[in-house]
């Protein structure tokens, strides 16, 4: 994580968005009211975004981390998909 003043980002917004999705950074722009801001890449939202909803929910968390110990237990089921199969109604 990088600050950088107001100012400066102003002056070299190029540079330090290309930054930003070069280094995969975030960047603190602080300013003189002491309202700071954060600057990131739509990816590393998006990731922050998503980890969110999915620890939001701590009974949707768990089943998470309970499938991941089985996954790495090696309790697992392999299914094959059937072309032939066909779901009747």
């Amino acid at each position: 994580m990088i600050a950088r003043n107001y100012s400066d980002v102003r002056n070299n917004l190029k540079s330090v968005c290309d930054t930003i999705i070069r280094d995969s950074e975030t960047v603190i722009v602080t300013r003189k009211n002491d309202e700071n801001i954060v600057m990131m890449s739509l990816d590393e939202y998006n990731n922050l975004i998503e980890n969110y909803y999915i620890r939001r929910s701590e009974a949707n968390y768990k089943w998470i981390q309970e499938s991941k110990e089985q996954l790495e237990k090696g309790k697992t089921i392999n299914l094959v998909a059937d072309e032939q199969f066909k779901y009747e109604t």
